[in-house]
């Protein structure tokens, strides 16, 4: 009935967009036949409240993926250089974390390893919300930092690197068989605050699948159980990321401008000295105001992207405009 719902709304929306557009056509003619500048100048300015609306619904269009309206998962690693790079994951954290709160979505931490002296080394959060998905599935790869590190005393600038990787929450209309031969469960002390009882139990859960190498971990919860429950439908979620990336990638094989989500695929440098400037490095969107990006500010980088995704889909298909 949801599905349902959205697909009539669509429709209603895109003829209702067509009957707008044909009456202010209809009246700028009238208007011009006539002389009458002020109603010429009215269905002007309907036309550009249209404009906006049907802008806004591009975007809405865009979001149309078999799992775009799902929850998602979010994990940030950090890459080699140590404090500096897992300082940088941090930031990345705080940077998504913000942009969650900016959409009204419910940001859930499921787990956070820190660094030895500052930062993390990695850290995965469930971010709820429709179309949590859609927006960020295009954020997954490396991003690279450079500025002059806090940490050197020499004030040299440093280039980090750290790795995001964005999957859906799968939910109960999804089927995945896991076979649990094929699994290795392990359980270790949970890292971080949490209490007593956290601290001294091996209530964290690590589950590894080993013929695709998938390791998922949680140590959210307090008992043994919950943990071992979540990282199962984790480990679901990233089975199933994997077998639409295989749908995209067959169906994107022929197209120049293929989307390649894998490690050591850098996506985006955030420059903070020599200069200032963040620039996506497949769709050449920029800004220079790298404090707002990290604050949040990243909704033309994740349009943009998916307009690029979609393109790169549509290629080869005939323009009947």
């Amino acid at each position: 009935m949801r599905e349902r719902q959205l697909l009539e709304d669509g429709i209603s929306a895109v003829r209702r967009v067509e009957d707008e557009l044909s009456d202010n056509i209809e009246l700028i003619e009238l208007g011009e036949e006539e002389g009458d500048e002020a109603v010429v100048r009215d269905a002007e300015e309907g036309l550009r409240k249209m404009l906006a609306d049907v802008e806004r619904r591009q975007v809405e269009a865009m979001l149309s993926g078999e799992a775009d309206g799902n929850d998602t998962y979010l994990e940030v690693h950090s890459g080699a250089g140590g404090t500096e790079s897992q300082d940088w994951a941090n930031m990345l954290l705080r940077m998504y974390t913000r942009w969650a709160e900016r959409q009204g979505y419910k940001v859930e931490v499921l787990e956070v390893h820190d660094g030895e002296e500052a930062g993390i080394k990695s850290a995965t959060i469930q971010v709820k919300g429709h179309n949590a998905y859609g927006w960020l599935k295009t954020e997954s790869g490396v991003h690279r930092l450079v500025r002059i590190s806090p940490y050197d005393s020499n004030a040299r600038r440093h280039t980090s690197f750290s790795s995001v990787w964005v999957y859906p929450v799968v939910d109960d209309s999804i089927e995945i068989d896991i076979n649990e031969s094929d699994c290795r469960i392990d359980t270790y002390r949970s890292s971080g605050a949490g209490g007593q009882h956290v601290n001294t139990t091996d209530s964290a859960v690590r589950i590894t699948h080993i013929p695709s190498g998938i390791v998922v971990q949680c140590q959210q919860e307090r008992s043994q159980h919950k943990n071992r429950a979540k990282a199962w439908d984790m480990l679901r979620a990233r089975l199933y990321e994997a077998e639409l990336q295989k749908r995209e990638d067959a169906a994107n094989q022929e197209a120049a401008s293929k989307t390649d989500i894998g490690w050591g695929h850098q996506i985006r440098s955030y420059v903070l000295q020599p200069y200032q400037l963040v620039k996506d490095l497949r769709t050449g969107v920029e800004s220079t105001s790298p404090s707002d990006v990290l604050d949040g500010a990243l909704t033309p980088f994740m349009e943009a992207a998916l307009a690029n995704r979609i393109e790169g889909n549509s290629e080869g298909v005939e323009d009947i405009d």
